[in-house]
């Protein structure tokens, strides 16, 4: 990580003055007390902070991730599985000193990265905390896990401050994000922001099986084939690199709000999942992680059988 200057501090802080800090650009001045489209503030708000061992394996390790994960989304995911953080706006008012504090605890407990979870509403308060626990002695790497909804002008500021990006890429189609996550050009602008992250960072460094810098993209594979996944996948493979580590992730289930739509009602099925890994081999793409069938659905379904299986297959 870079040495954070005071000035480059300012000019973070000058996004959230009719605030651009995300692609909304909702234009809000946040530091005179408004609330930004994502519900965020002035004052950072976290909900929790603790030693993680439910990322992916080059992030855990043996001590875990240090995630910190932060409240409101700049996302609006009627489906999304930590609504009452990221929508409702469940978590504590921190001081930047405290949260400094909380990167400097996650080092010394032996976690292998600060893993900020939901970042992009408080990107300019993350990094002035940042500074202070840089002068503190932080020195392991910096992830930023994020929904892939990202401004190139704020990621071009964290050049060097990030050394892992993990962002999602959530959906191919405007129309499915602007139904289900209320943003109408997620297509548009995940595209961009990926390749200014891989740019940053290229593709995903391990060393001794912990990861050092890169980036590690997720997609959530939704019913229906409303992700998109073939096209996400040709898009990594073509625009990015066919080195890109990529988790294909499959624990999608109808949460929040999704009930309220019947396309995304119920939970994937073996064969959608089964297609999604079809097209990623068939894009070339052969860096990152999977789910077998059984060990999916005995996640899901506790009480996994074969007959239930076919059923589910069927």
């Amino acid at each position: 990580m870079k040495k954070i200057t005071e000035d480059l501090v300012k000019k973070f802080y000058k996004l959230l003055v009719q605030c651009r800090v995300c692609p909304r650009e909702c234009g809000v001045h946040r530091l005179d007390g408004e609330i930004g489209s994502c519900g965020a503030g002035s004052e950072v708000k976290v909900s929790s902070f603790h030693q993680h061992f439910g990322e992916e394996p080059p992030l855990v390790g043996r001590h875990g991730s240090g995630t910190i994960f932060f409240t409101h989304c700049n996302l609006h995911c009627v489906f999304c599985q930590n609504h009452e953080i990221s929508q409702l706006g469940i978590g504590t008012e921190t001081s930047l000193d405290k949260l400094a504090q909380m990167m400097l605890r996650l080092q010394e407990l032996g976690c292998h990265n600060i893993n900020f979870v939901t970042p992009t509403p408080w990107v300019p308060q993350i990094v002035a905390a940042l500074a202070i626990a840089q002068k503190q002695g932080l020195d392991i790497p910096i992830v930023y896990n994020c929904g892939g909804y990202e401004s190139i002008e704020t990621l071009r500021l964290l050049d060097g401050i990030i050394d892992i990006y993990m962002p999602d890429i959530k959906y191919a189609y405007n129309k499915h994000a602007r139904k289900y996550s209320a943003v109408g050009n997620y297509w548009d602008v995940v595209r961009p922001a990926l390749q200014e992250m891989h740019r940053q960072v290229g593709d995903l460094v391990v060393d001794k099986g912990i990861a050092r810098r890169g980036l590690l993209i997720r997609h959530l594979v939704l019913p229906n084939g409303l992700a998109g996944s073939k096209e996400c996948f040709e898009f990594i493979s073509r625009d990015l690199s066919k080195n890109t580590t990529v988790n294909v992730m499959a624990q999608y289930y109808p949460t929040f709000k999704a009930s309220e739509y019947p396309d995304i009602n119920r939970r994937i099925t073996t064969r959608e999942y089964r297609e999604a890994l079809e097209e990623l081999q068939r894009a070339g793409l052969e860096s990152g992680f999977r789910q077998t069938i059984d060990t999916l659905f005995r996640t899901i379904v506790p009480e996994w059988t074969d007959d239930l299986k076919d059923e589910v297959e069927t």
